[in-house]
């Protein structure tokens, strides 16, 4: 039919010209990367440290995230109680709220009392690494839950209730049903929130600040270069994180699949 034709090239039409406008972002930055003059070289110690750092506080950061996102996820699926709406509204904060918003509030809390104590004992979080950590980690949580619910809202609860009428625990049910079967839900959630980590800066740049060589992630040494008027060292850096994000998101889909 007419109409359903229509109706098809209406989604191509509109499927195309995103999928266009994001090749032709990729094809000018690959252009002005040949073309426009190198203010400085390009340092590879700096690179290599924006990409280390990046990769090991993302890894940190989204570790600690779905290993709290599981049993709080979990919990808000499986366990009906007063207040959940409201719990759960504000655990979507983060998905939601200006990461410098955000990062903010972590560095006042930093200046209070109890927030002193527990930077000390942390061995010290404004303007260090351990700040990158934990900004990336307050962004991506909320991010992280949402997926792990969804992983679990994947599994059949009567295979759960099979296996409490069989003898198993709560735990052991949490343990032996629902995470085997979330297992690729979980590991999606994993890699999602790893790649929102690693392209983490408003709340990391608020917290941490933009030391070279120091604090500087990936997204950081981005701005610095763009502060510095050295758009091939930003072009770079960009390209390096497109790498990274559509190899997580590779992997996310095989997972998926």
């Amino acid at each position: 039919m007419l109409s359903n034709r229509l109706f098809r090239a209406g989604l191509q039409l509109a499927t195309g010209l995103l999928a266009g406008l994001l090749l032709l972002f990729l094809a000018a930055m690959a252009r002005e990367f040949i073309s426009s003059p190198s203010l400085r070289p390009l340092d590879p110690k700096e690179i290599a440290f924006a990409v280390r750092l990046s990769l090991l506080t993302a890894t940190c950061a989204a570790t600690l995230a779905i290993l709290l996102a599981i049993p709080i996820a979990y919990y808000l699926t499986r366990f009906n109680h007063r207040g959940r709406h409201l719990i759960d509204t504000l655990l979507d904060l983060p998905l939601v709220l200006s990461p410098i918003a955000l990062g903010a509030m972590i560095l006042i809390f930093f200046h209070t009392g109890l927030g002193q104590l527990v930077a000390a004992g942390l061995g010290g979080v404004v303007f260090n690494v351990r700040g990158i950590v934990i900004a990336q980690f307050f962004v991506i949580i909320g991010l992280g839950i949402r997926q792990v619910k969804l992983a679990f809202e994947g599994v059949d609860p009567e295979l759960e209730n099979i296996a409490r009428t069989l003898g198993c625990s709560q735990f052991q049910t949490f343990r032996r049903v629902a995470l085997p079967l979330a297992r690729r839900g979980l590991w999606s959630a994993l890699l999602l929130v790893w790649a929102r980590a690693i392209g983490e800066f408003g709340a990391t740049l608020t917290l941490a600040g933009a030391t070279p060589m120091k604090t500087e992630t990936i997204p950081t040494a981005i701005y610095l270069s763009f502060a510095t008027a050295d758009l091939r060292g930003a072009i770079a850096l960009i390209f390096i994180l497109l790498l990274l994000s559509l190899s997580v998101l590779y992997a996310t889909r095989k997972l998926n699949r």
